[in-house]
Formats: C-alpha cells, sequence, structure tokens
C-alpha cells in the first residue's frame, strides 16, 4: 500500500509546520498548506531538504472558493485523503474592539478561519475517507473553547473553539462505523507567534497529541477533545 495522504493546513511555521514534519518522517506523503506562496516555498524547500516527501499548496481557509479548488484538484489527482489536520488559525480579539461593528468583524473573521474553514474542509474531504473505510480528522481547538471552564475575554476566540468542537462531534456521528476517527486537541500554551516567547510549551509538546490522533490505530476513540492525550470535559 502507498504511503497514506495528510493534509496540515497553516503548515508553513509553528505547530503546523512541526506536525507536517513529524506525519513526514512517519511515511506519511504530506500536502502543506498555506495562504502564502514564498513561505510555502520556503517551508517546502526546508522539508524537502531534510528528505521529506511533502507537497506545498496555496490554501486559504477563510476562502470559500480556495477551500473548493484546493480539495477538487486534491480529489481528482490523489482520489484520497486519509488525514486532515485543522490547525490553521488566527486569534485577534486582541485587536480590542470597543464599537459593536468591530466587535461583530472581529468575531465574524475568527469564525470564518477557525470554524467555518475547518467545517467546509470536512464536509469536502470526509465522504472520500468514508468510500475508501480510513479517516483521521483532528481538529486544532483550545481550552478557551471549554464550555464546562469558559471565561470572559477573547469572545472571537472563545467561540469559534467552542464551534470547531461542534464541527468535530458532528462529523464523528456522521462517520461512526466507517473507520474514520474525527477528534479535538488541546494543544496547551504554546510558544508559537500566537502562543508568544512566555508560553509554557515548546512546539514540539505541543504537537504530541495532534500526531498521536492523526496516527490512531483502527478502534481509537472518535468524538472527543483530547490535551496530552487524555480525554477532557467539552
Amino acid at each position: 500500500m502507498s504511503s497514506k495522504v495528510a493534509v496540515v493546513t497553516g503548515a508553513l511555521k509553528g505547530l503546523g509546520f512541526e506536525v507536517a514534519r513529524q506525519l513526514a518522517r512517519r511515511d506519511y506523503q504530506v500536502i502543506v498548506t498555506g495562504r502564502d506562496a514564498a513561505r510555502g516555498g520556503t517551508a517546502q524547500e526546508k522539508l524537502v531538504g531534510e528528505g521529506l516527501k511533502t507537497e506545498f499548496r496555496l490554501l486559504d481557509v477563510a476562502n470559500t472558493s480556495s477551500i473548493e479548488q484546493f480539495t477538487t484538484a486534491l480529489l481528482r489527482e490523489r482520489g484520497r485523503v486519509d488525514v486532515l489536520v485543522n490547525n490553521a488559525g488566527i486569534m485577534i480579539d486582541g485587536e480590542r474592539p470597543t464599537t459593536l461593528p468591530e466587535y461583530a468583524s472581529v468575531i465574524e473573521r475568527t469564525f470564518i478561519t477557525n470554524a467555518l474553514g475547518p467545517y467546509l474542509l470536512c464536509r469536502a474531504l470526509v465522504p472520500a475517507m468514508v468510500k475508501n473505510g480510513y479517516g483521521r480528522v483532528v481538529n486544532v481547538s483550545s481550552g478557551m473553547g471549554q464550555l464546562s471552564e469558559m471565561n470572559g475575554g477573547y469572545p472571537g476566540y472563545r467561540m469559534s473553539k467552542t464551534a470547531l468542537n461542534a464541527v468535530t462531534r458532528i462529523f464523528a456521528d456522521e462517520t461512526r462505523g466507517s473507520n474514520v476517527l474525527v477528534n479535538s486537541v488541546c494543544p496547551g500554551w504554546v510558544r508559537t507567534d500566537m502562543g508568544g516567547k512566555g508560553a509554557t510549551r515548546s512546539i514540539e509538546q505541543g504537537i504530541e497529541t495532534i500526531v498521536w490522533l492523526a496516527t490512531l490505530p483502527d478502534g481509537s476513540p472518535s468524538g472527543s477533545f483530547f490535551r496530552d492525550k487524555k480525554p477532557m470535559t467539552w
């Protein structure tokens, strides 16, 4: 059997780049995606320079046309996708909105990238996984989206991650019994551009559970939320 095909969104830096690297080291054919062609080329050169089987493709998860073009071409050329890691995300509540239109703009832009984009990618790619009898979907969420421990502040980010967890539950139910496993993961507070230099976790620590979920054996959990390979409450 040929190597499994894995798509990683937001893979030009940080968590996504390291997830792509680790999956490629496990002999996955990794499709590295991002919305910047120049940075994508740089990321691809670095991975190929390490002897890894990766390919860069443009994908803007906040653009429906981009998602449609990407998924249509990928399925036409490859015929399948085995792993989807929905890692791309933004946190722009720091723009500090003060008016209702400003709040609406921040929340809408965040929701489109963090929740709607992953939903549309799943809607396009998961049916092929079901047809082929294998699939792993990992939605990179956050503890800030937990309803059980919801706090104030950062409304766009919090609500978008709660919605992303809903995406996980929706597709886990729709794929029940098909060997397509769909889970959410909280990587923790990681030293990335988003997390900042004061974060408590390294990128390597942050991606450990993501990679674990992307490579789960058959019969593993689906429709769950994990941190450090342990289930979290919703």
